[in-house]
Parts: structure tokens; sequence; C-alpha cells
């Protein structure tokens, strides 16, 4: 049975649906950074070097770069009920299996599997709120969908440091299992399906290539160091191959098939730029969220919860400033928002180039708080900007590529400064420069990369458009035959 949009909540209420979606995105992107601050545990606990601890998080950002290429086509062809079961079902598989662990193989394959569960529900909730909430709206809802997703990750390494203060780091996953369970049992008997799934085959040589590309690209590019360039290098060009041979299949099937991945999303200008941004956006905070870190631990010497309860601040500001930006672009539109923010993006990035071992800590949350604030401020209405610039029968692999670039765009922001920070310490380290010193110039130089980087933001934020264009009356040209999700 497919909802009646009809039958809708009005204008000025957030759907039901939205709100059990993102109760439940809530709790898996919570997961996503709480064991930020175990790797020194796993490492004494399971008998593994710094480097294989470290694979609790990258198994976990491989399995989503793998696995999100394929939602597009999951979701038109299942009913937001089984999406939402099957998600649940499997991270919460993963999540047992990891708090039981006895071994770190054993670990690793648990959030191998919930990672795949979590990699569904990002795409689930966008989609499904592009479906079910009129434009009029989308700003104010999607703002409450970034307190949630914003908060999340920043409460995650703050819980982890708690926990792990008077527990195993097992307990990590014994919290979040039975509030994720009871999460997938309340969605399950409120959740409607929306709309109504359609009919087709999955090209298997598809899966196998986008699993390899996007997998190899994002592996690459997260084993990048100084002294080892030559290795990741071959890996991301080969993940390159792999993606362009994705992309011609998914092309010749857009003609004769049916695609994974439906590439007709990029035919839209708006969506276009809006990826773009998204995508150099999300570069600069994961860029920022590495070397934060290091700095005040590393060279500063706080401890993961201070460094945590340090840096919280930040993302609570970003998320409980969605609602407001979301109100905002719904009155006013998109330009007014993201213009302001890239620039506050770039100016807090540049203000980072000034760190020293006797930069004040308010100093340095001011200019998180700033980063946090124009992420905000240009995270919800590019979202909205660029999803609403679609067909519906185009949300799903909207989302779905959104989410994947996403995941390469993590990998690459970190493989970056990482790279570019230690190769400037260590060639300051041979000519005679102290290595504390060394590491503060190295951070510098990093975070003026960065800087750099964020202009494409200011100059993409400049050319969106205030409002999407209706795709309405375009959906025929982008797909004449291609059936709609939701009945009017």
């Amino acid at each position: 049975m497919s909802a009646d949009l009809s039958a809708s909540p009005t204008t000025g209420r957030t759907p039901t649906v939205i709100r059990l979606l993102v109760l439940a995105t809530f709790v898996v992107i919570l997961n996503e950074t709480i064991m930020i601050n175990a790797i020194p545990r796993l490492m004494t606990d399971l008998h593994v070097s710094e480097r294989s601890a470290q694979w609790v998080s990258t198994a976990f950002m491989l399995t989503m770069a793998a696995v999100i290429p394929t939602t597009g086509w999951f979701l038109q062809r299942v009913t937001t009920r089984r999406a939402y079961a099957l998600a649940m079902g499997v991270f919460l598989a993963g999540t047992a299996l990891s708090a039981v662990a006895p071994s770190f193989a054993v670990l690793l394959i648990g959030r191998v599997i919930q990672a795949g569960g979590t990699a569904v529900m990002m795409p689930l909730l966008m989609t499904t709120l592009m479906t079910v909430v009129p434009e009029t709206d989308r700003g104010r809802v999607m703002g409450n969908v970034t307190l949630a997703i914003s908060v999340a990750p920043a409460m995650g390494p703050v819980i982890s440091g708690l926990v792990l203060q008077v527990g195993s780091w097992r307990y990590l996953f014994l919290l979040v299992l039975p509030i994720a369970g009871a999460v997938t049992a309340f969605g399950l008997r409120h959740l409607e399906n929306i709309g109504e799934p359609q009919t087709g085959s999955i090209d298997v040589p598809s899966v196998g290539f986008a699993a390899l590309g996007f997998g190899s690209l994002v592996y690459g590019l997260s084993q990048f160091t100084t002294d080892n360039v030559a290795t990741p290098a071959l890996i991301v060009a080969a993940g390159i191959a792999l993606v362009a041979i994705f992309a011609f299949r998914q092309l010749r099937l857009q003609r004769n098939g049916t695609p994974l991945l439906d590439l007709r999303v990029l035919l839209s200008g708006t969506y276009s730029k809006a990826l773009v941004l998204m995508a150099v956006a999300f570069l600069a905070m994961m860029g920022s969220m590495i070397l934060l870190p290091l700095y005040l631990q590393n060279l500063r010497h706080l401890s993961p919860l201070q460094t945590g309860l340090l840096v919280m601040p930040g993302g609570l500001a970003m998320g409980l400033l969605g609602p407001t930006v979301g109100k905002l672009f719904d009155r006013f539109g998109g330009r007014v928002l993201v213009i302001p923010g890239a620039i506050a993006i770039t100016a807090s990035l540049a203000g980072f180039t000034q760190i020293s071992l006797t930069t004040p800590y308010v100093l340095l949350v001011a200019l998180h708080i700033l980063l946090m604030i124009g992420l905000a401020a240009a995270f919800t209405p590019v979202f909205t900007l660029g999803l609403g610039a679609l067909p519906m029968h185009l949300y799903s692999h909207g989302s779905s590529m959104l989410g994947t670039l996403q995941q390469v765009a993590a990998a690459f922001g970190t493989a970056l400064v990482v790279t570019v920070m230690t190769g400037r310490a260590t060639s300051l380290v041979k000519n005679g420069t102290d290595p504390v010193t060394a590491h503060i110039d190295g951070m510098r130089l990093a975070f003026a990369v960065s800087a750099v980087l964020s202009l494409v933001v200011i100059v993409m934020a400049v050319l969106l458009p205030s409002r999407s264009a209706n795709p309405a009356h375009g959906a025929a040209e982008a797909n004449a035959e291609a059936p709609v999700l939701v009945k009017d």
C-alpha cells in the first residue's frame, strides 16, 4: 500500500515518517563516530597495532562507499517499511556482533555489517523527505534533519569518552544496541509505506564495479603517507578506472536497461553545482575534524574527553541552527544563506592557519563554532536546492550520489591534510627545526590548503540559484518513461 500524499501532514508540521527516520538516522550516525576514542583500548585488549586498530573506522568508511551507490536502485525496488526494517536489522546484527567480538577480525566484520545498514538510512531519509514534504516547507524540515545528523557526530566522541572512563569499549556497542532496538521496533509499529516499488532486475556487474571502484578510491586515499605514495596512488588510479567503467555502464543501461545509479541527475545544473559545493565543504569539514583533535591531543596534551568537550559546542551550534536556517531558506531562498556560510567556512579555516602552542582555547572554540555555523548555513539550503532540482523519480539516485561523493570527499580530505601536514613537518625536521614547531607549521599549512580549496565553495555558492526550478515540467526530458514513485 502506498501512502496518499493528500493525506500528508499540512505545512508547518513534520510528517511522522520523517520524525521516525530522523530518529533512526541519529542513532546510526552516532555510532559512526563513537569509536574514535576507543583506538588505544582496542590496541591493548585485542593486541593489534595502531594502524590495524584504525581499520574500525576505515572499514566502516569503505563499506559506506561501496554500498551507497546501490541504494538509489534499492530504494526504488522495496517499500519504505522493508527498506527501514532491512537497514536497521542489519545495523542491529552488526552492533551485537561487535559487542561480543572475541577477536579484532570479528570486530571488523561487525563494523562492516553495521556500515551496510547505516549506508541505507541517509538516502532513505532524504528520498522520503523530498517525496512527502511540500516544496514550500522543505527548508524547515531539512533543518530539523540537519539538527539530528549534526548533533550525532558531535556527541559521539563525547559519549565514548565518558563511557571509556568507566568501562570497556564493548559498552559502546552495548549502549547503542537497546536504543537501536527500541527505535527499530517503534518505527516498524508506526512507519507507513511511501510510494510504490518499481520492478527491475539489478545489474550485477554494476554492483561489482561500484563496490570495487568506490571502495578502492576510498581505501587508496586513506593509505596515503609521505613515505608511502606509489602504492596508494596505484590503488586510487585503479579505483578511478573502475568508477569510469561503472559510469559508462550506467550510461548504457539508461538507454536499454535499469541503471544502478542514474547519472541523469547530473543533467541538472543546480544539482551538479550543489554536488560540487557539498563535496568541497565536506572535504574542508573532515580536514578540520582530523587536524583539530591531533593538535589538541598531541601538541596541547588534552585528553580525548577534553577534546570532545572542546569541539562539542561547534557541533551543537551547527545542529541547533538547522531549524532556523531551514525556516530562513523557506522564506528568503538559498543565496542569502549559502554565500555568507561559504565565506564563514573560508574565514574560519584561514583563522586556524594562525594556531600556536599558546592559542587561547576560547579562540579555538570560537573558530570551530564559526566553521560549524558556516556549514549549517550551507548544508541545509544546498541539500534542499540540489535534490529539489530533480524530478521525483530521481530523488533516490540523487541522494545516493550525494552520499557516495561525501564518502570519497571525506577520504580525500583526510588524506590531503594528513599528507600535507606530515610532509611539511618531516621536511622541517630534516632541516633542523624542532619536532613540535615543525608539526605546528605542518598543521598551519594543511589548514591553509583547506582554506584555499574552500574558495570553490564560495564560487559555487554565488552560482547557485535562490530557488530550485520546478522540475516537474522537465521530468519527461530527463526520462520520458520513468515511473513516479508517489502519486499526487
